[in-house]
């Protein structure tokens, strides 16, 4: 039996307003951003990119990410029950985002702003390391709020049960499970604290990108087997999956970018490919 089972029963929506409805979900994606811009601005300052720059470039970023999160989660999810209730994928209040999409739509607005405002992409990619792990922390405050990201049932000596009728993502109420959300939680938390340590250390700009998205893949793929998702290949979830594809293509690509800044540093003096742009000094 477990000897600590904390027992979760908060509403996930915080307050209704007439019709609206303000879930903790959504609050907690507002404040991670927030809390996420709060680090990641006067670094990107450190390195060059002004806040009006900054904002231009992350306005877009934001929005494909959403989307893409999102619309990856419907595809990877139930497509089919989607296609019939269309509504409902955008009803992203409900919870039900992956993350990976995020990544995919995301970094493709950012290598297309950074083009269009002559940017460093490494540069940005780097600030966005910073800002990625503390943001998603505080959502899964939300995630943990909200019941929607949900362990095995657990003979551990600590659990979590969800109590509120309105947590309609827990399989069954009062029952004791793991606490995946809290893993992804500490997780986030202790890569920020690694990437934020690590910020302005490298030579070469998207470096700490790299690292960020490795070590996330990693932690993907070691967290979600304690998370109760369908299993869709050889013992793997999906997120397994994408996470060892991710490693497979960061790794060579990150390689092939680096030799391509080293040629240009020692041909051009700029160690992040642009000879216009600063290079990546150290911070901190």
């Amino acid at each position: 039996m477990c000897a600590a089972i904390i027992r979760i029963g908060i509403d996930p929506v915080l307050v209704h307003l007439g019709p609206l409805a303000v879930h903790w979900y959504g609050l907690m994606y507002v404040v991670g951003i927030l809390a996420g811009l709060w680090v990641a601005l006067p670094y990107a300052e450190k390195l060059g990119i002004g806040r009006e720059t900054a904002y231009a470039i992350f306005w877009p970023v934001l929005v494909a990410s959403l989307v893409g999160g999102r619309l990856y989660y419907v595809v990877q999810s139930d497509l089919g029950w989607y296609l019939r209730h269309p509504l409902n994928i955008l009803a992203t209040w409900e919870g039900g985002m992956a993350f990976y999409g995020a990544v995919f739509l995301g970094g493709a607005a950012l290598l297309i702003m950074c083009v269009r405002l002559g940017v460093s992409p490494g540069q940005a990619l780097d600030v966005a390391a910073v800002f990625i792990p503390l943001a998603q922390a505080f959502g899964r405050v939300g995630n943990i709020i909200n019941g929607d990201i949900i362990g095995y049932r657990s003979t551990l000596p600590w659990a979590t049960a969800y109590t509120n009728p309105a947590n309609t993502f827990v399989p069954q109420l009062g029952v004791p499970y793991q606490p995946a959300a809290a893993y992804e939680l500490l997780f986030s938390l202790v890569l920020f604290g690694l990437i934020w340590r690590l910020r302005g250390r490298f030579r070469i700009a998207g470096t700490l990108f790299a690292i960020w998205l490795v070590l996330y893949s990693v932690g993907q793929f070691v967290l979600f087997y304690w998370r109760d998702n369908v299993i869709v290949l050889f013992d793997l979830k999906q997120a397994q999956i994408t996470a060892l594809v991710v490693i497979a293509l960061a790794v060579p690509a990150y390689q092939l970018w680096r030799r391509y800044c080293l040629s240009r540093s020692g041909t051009r003096g700029d160690p992040d490919g642009t000879a216009a742009e600063p290079s990546q000094t150290p911070v901190g």
